[in-house]
């Protein structure tokens, strides 16, 4: 059997799970939002620093949870759940796509075989459009091109839960009716609190993927713990690989501190001229400067990488990053209490 749905629309962009949202709140409920306000109603910004199998601490500049965040403050039904079983794993999805459902999905892109990708990358997040039985392949959105793309079913399968490293255990998501129940301002404010609470220590996050370890650091203080943790990778044995994966986490994957600011900023811009009680015009500029801070950082991870010194500025920079980012979530937090 070979199955497509059509009509999806593609929307390319800087992130995966905003892309991929941004295409499934289109498609199941007619609401057409530009990814920065689809990052930022998600309350997607965080920093969670936690410890990879037989790498050290990797600093991610995203919670785990956006997508669920977005789904509850525009209160839409959309779960997740993960499934042992590879087999019954891909039963779940593909019945979805005969439904005529593009399903979320999510797994290591390095296994992606139209992706080329060259190291591990867990969480990946992309959408299951349509299906060839007899040339085991799957046909995917993701944010790269505008077009679908090929997958032979059994890199989707290794993708989706690996036998090596971290897996997402074959995570998936489904939208229900599409009803969107707040309107854009209470959505607004509710991902705001969400946001501003987790960044500043005062709601601890709730473990929800299967990446989520016990031992992740998140928020301002996984800022603070990611520019104490520096210094001790200079002496430390793969410390080079470290930097160089920090320095890509940040930046290069789309995961990173740089990219998830700048999409914070365009949603502060949007959310201060759809609620200027709540959100103060300097929220934007607070966050692009912090967005440059990390744009920075990795360039100095990156140096390290290379054999350079630049461990104790990297450091440095790090503490700054923590003072902006402190800055503009205390001001946020000034918004949210004039307009309890």
């Amino acid at each position: 059997m070979r199955h497509m749905i059509d009509g999806f629309q593609i929307f390319p962009g800087e992130h995966c799970g905003s892309v991929a949202m941004r295409g499934l709140l289109a498609h199941y409920s007619g609401l057409e939002l530009p990814e920065d306000v689809v990052f930022g109603l998600g309350a997607g910004v965080d920093c969670m620093v936690m410890p990879m199998p037989g790498l050290g601490p990797v600093a991610f500049g995203r919670t785990s949870t956006m997508e669920l965040d977005l789904a509850a403050a525009l209160g839409v039904a959309y779960e997740e759940a993960t499934e042992a079983d590879n087999d019954r794993a891909w039963q779940q999805v593909r019945s979805e796509v005969l439904a005529g459902r593009p399903t979320m999905l999510s797994g290591d892109i390095f296994y992606l075989d139209y992706r080329e990708y060259k190291v591990h990358f867990p969480g990946h997040r992309f959408i299951l459009l349509g299906f060839d039985d007899e040339a085991a392949e799957v046909y995917i959105a993701d944010r790269v091109r505008d077009e679908p793309e090929t997958c032979s079913l059994a890199a989707l399968m290794e993708s989706r839960n690996p036998s090596e490293g971290l897996s997402t255990q074959n995570l998936w998501g489904r939208f229900g009716d599409g009803t969107v129940e707040h309107d854009l301002v209470e959505a607004s404010r509710l991902a705001l609190e969400r946001c501003t609470n987790r960044m500043l220590g005062e709601d601890q996050p709730k473990a929800t993927s299967p990446l989520d370890r016990p031992d992740t650091t998140s928020g301002l203080a996984g800022i603070h713990r990611l520019a104490a943790e520096i210094p001790g990778w200079a002496e430390a044995e793969g410390g080079r690989a470290l930097a160089s994966f920090n320095a890509s986490a940040i930046e290069k994957f789309g995961n990173g501190g740089g990219n998830f600011r700048r999409l914070y900023a365009g949603f502060l811009d949007w959310a201060h001229r759809q609620d200027p009680d709540r959100v103060p015009r300097e929220a934007a500029s607070l966050a692009t400067e912090a967005a440059d801070g990390w744009t920075a950082l990795a360039g100095l991870l990156w140096k390290a990488s290379d054999g350079e010194d630049p461990w104790a500025e990297a450091s440095a920079l790090a503490t700054v990053i923590a003072e902006r980012e402190t800055a503009l979530f205390e001001r946020l937090a000034e918004g949210q209490a004039r307009t309890v």
